[in-house]
């Protein structure tokens, strides 16, 4: 295994009772993220992209599980290769906060009211290492600095309702790299925070995953933040991947209409239309995605052959992956 993570045919399922199929809200997933690479995956909310690295991290809300034939290897570093799929629960703790560490969206309620900051960092010490008090007392400090946090002496004392979103922030990314993980996964962390802070806690992101040769799998909507923090990206919808590549050739060259549309929403801001862009229509509900292509309600490009079947992501230039038929082979792409 020369990657970090591979997904394989990835299917979340939700049941519906022995006598009818569960319904896929994430189907036939394929993603590969490379040792020290910042991999993006961004989409509408509702598209499955925080379900799916829920799925990584083994912390799916029950009843939600991981279909059959779905594949989650994960490779640690002492070479060893792990199928996540088959972990028991308690080969997964191991895992978690260790290899593996997740920034949740929302540090208020990811943190707990009753401990302090120093309490809560030296629970992830605790359970994934021998040091002593006095030890961990000091790699929290340590740790706290490195995330540019002020007077940390006192925030350690402090409990989280003490702190702005910004400071919270920056104590869950202390918490998620204390134990210098190989993989980090970052869903949404600037979602909640003014465009000051967001630019200091990306800015930050980028420094510590030089420092700690950590991969990052960036989940967001917002392509503003892909543009500053990854080098590839997957646009999910509906629960599949419809376009995947590096992310100049995105912004280059977005060849599906859902991602064309999401960078034209972007750049309507500041051009001299009056009218914000926006993409007509929702996503569609699980379960009632249809036999063709899910986008297909909300496409300018549908024809007959889009509602009828659905297309195959297919690679039409070295490393950039497209769902659409109008980027079947032997049909060249609408311009």
């Amino acid at each position: 295994m020369e990657h970090l993570l591979e997904l394989r045919n990835l299917s979340i399922d939700l049941p519906r009772g022995k006598r009818q199929s569960p319904v896929k809200l994430v189907e036939g997933v394929d993603l590969t993220v490379r040792k020290k690479q910042n991999f993006g995956v961004v989409g509408e909310s509702g598209c499955g992209k925080s379900i799916t690295c829920s799925a990584i991290m083994g912390l799916l809300s029950y009843p939600l599980t991981v279909g059959a034939g779905s594949s989650i290897r994960f490779l640690k570093e002492n070479g060893e290769e792990l199928e996540i799929t088959s972990l028991s629960p308690a080969e997964l703790r191991k895992l978690r906060g260790k290899d593996i560490s997740m920034i949740f969206q929302e540090p208020m309620t990811a943190l707990d009211p009753m401990y302090t900051i120093e309490e809560q960092i030296n629970e992830t010490l605790r359970f994934h290492t021998s040091l002593s008090k006095p030890e961990m007392h000091e790699a929290a400090l340590a740790m706290l600095k490195k995330v540019k946090i002020p007077r940390p002496e006192q925030i350690l004392k402090d409990y989280p309702h003490h702190l702005s979103g910004g400071m919270l922030q920056r104590v869950m990314i202390a918490i998620a790299l204390i134990n210098n993980p190989r993989l980090l996964i970052a869903d949404e962390p600037t979602t909640a925070l003014d465009v000051t802070i967001q630019a200091q806690i990306l800015d930050l992101m980028n420094e510590l995953r030089e420092s700690y040769d950590t991969s990052v799998i960036m989940i967001t909507h917002d392509l503003g933040v892909i543009a500053e923090t990854c080098e590839e990206v997957a646009v999910f919808y509906a629960g599949q991947v419809v376009e995947q590549a590096s992310v100049e050739e995105i912004f280059r060259a977005a060849a599906h209409p859902y991602t064309a549309g999401l960078l034209k929403s972007v750049t309507s801001l500041g051009g001299e239309e009056k009218m914000l862009y926006t993409i007509q229509g929702a996503v569609p509900t699980a379960g009632n995605f249809g036999q063709g292509c899910r986008f297909a309600d909300r496409c300018e490009y549908c024809e007959s052959r889009c509602r009828e079947s659905a297309p195959a992501l297919t690679e039409i230039s070295p490393g950039h992956l497209c769902r659409c038929w109008l980027h079947a082979p032997g049909k060249e792409a609408a311009q």
